[in-house]
């Protein structure tokens, strides 16, 4: 059995079964001396048949470094084809919010439909680890096609949804009190007329009464640029602060995509972005490249590329995603000064790094 001191980022990550950890697009989730490590389940993704996704698998750990799988706590329905479950339903970024009223825990996915829009799937449970059951389908947050997203509740209680408003804006819109909808209040942050330049993979976090969300570009499963935004408030108005990636000279924010960011309890200042490096076998095309190639797709401004930006690479209708690999890397923090009046969150390089090296 691999054990684990440290963590080592864009490195293959076993379980204690000695199998490579599947919870992507994740957060952890920290209860009573328990991490858990939930994502979606990409084992049988291998880029060559039509399966997205096989659930969304939890791991437990008491040190953040050595995950024991406790199998797959939203299985797959792969006798329903309609089913937003089904295997080839583009099924993303599940993210679980505990509702301290209702004792439920309450799970968002992203559903891709066949016809292109994004909808909500909503599950709640009464423990993490379910089971869950459905408390909306086909939800369509606001009447927008919802992309990616995140999810985040205050100390009163109020939960917030900040999800990406298909290919055109951030929304930040209140949930009901018992998280499983919209109340209709929302705002709206980062317009853009277009991928790769439409934020998406919303992360939020909290520090010093400031709110911060590090988002991606669009480009699918290719990397790009992070940026940093902070805030006064849940609302905004949100201040772009930029790139947080320390001496990235490829513009791909280390190869990887954040997908949460995870306060470290007993820590005094320790953040951790859980990123995912979703084609490491990829790792040579450059960002321009294929920013270019999306912009040309999306901007009706543009004329249509004639060939396709996958070709002679990776053709297959499913990306091989079951060998993607982790990015974990903590936080640091520039206070407010003369450089930058809003302050700074930055990410640096580190090949290993220890939870222990932290206050």
């Amino acid at each position: 059995m691999t054990t684990y001191n440290t963590i080592r980022p864009g490195q293959v990550w076993l379980d204690t079964n000695g199998n490579r950890i599947q919870a992507h697009g994740g957060s952890v989730f920290y209860e009573d001396g328990t991490y858990y490590w939930y994502g979606e389940n990409k084992e049988k993704t291998d880029g060559v048949s039509d399966i997205w996704h096989w659930g969304v698998r939890c791991y437990a750990s008491k040190d953040l470094y050595n995950w024991e799988d406790k199998g797959l706590i939203i299985p797959p329905e792969p006798d329903d084809p309609d089913s937003p479950l089904h295997p080839s339903s583009q099924m993303d970024r599940p993210h679980i919010i505990y509702n301290k009223r209702t004792k439920k825990y309450v799970c968002w996915l992203k559903i891709m439909q066949k016809d292109g829009t994004q909808t909500e799937s909503v599950m709640t449970a009464d423990h993490i680890l379910g089971p869950y059951t459905y408390a909306k389908k086909g939800l369509r947050p606001l009447g927008m096609s919802g992309g990616d997203f995140d999810l985040a509740v205050a100390d009163d209680g109020k939960a917030y949804y900040y999800f990406e408003r298909v290919h055109s804006e951030t929304i930040c819109a209140d949930l009901t009190d018992d998280y499983t909808d919209v109340t209709g209040y929302y705002s709206t942050h980062f317009p853009h007329l277009c991928p790769p330049y439409v934020r998406e993979a919303t992360a939020h976090f909290l520090r010093k009464g400031k709110h911060y969300l590090l988002t991606s570009g669009t480009t699918g499963y290719f990397p790009n640029p992070s940026e940093v935004a902070v805030a006064d408030t849940w609302h905004g108005p949100y201040t772009v602060l930029g790139d947080p990636h320390v001496g990235d000279e490829s513009r791909t924010s280390f190869h990887s995509q954040i997908s949460s960011v995870f306060k470290v309890p007993g820590k005094k200042d320790l953040y951790i972005a859980c990123a995912d490096r979703w084609l490491p076998q990829e790792m040579d095309r450059k960002y321009e490249e294929y920013a270019k190639t999306f912009e040309a797709f999306f901007n009706p401004d543009t004329v249509q590329p004639e060939k396709d930006m996958f070709e002679g690479r990776n053709d297959a209708p499913v990306a091989n995603t079951s060998i993607a690999d982790y990015v974990w890397l903590p936080l640091r923090f520039e206070e407010p000064g003369a450089e930058h009046p809003n302050g700074m969150v930055w990410i640096d390089w580190k090949e290993e790094w220890r939870i222990e090296d932290y206050e």
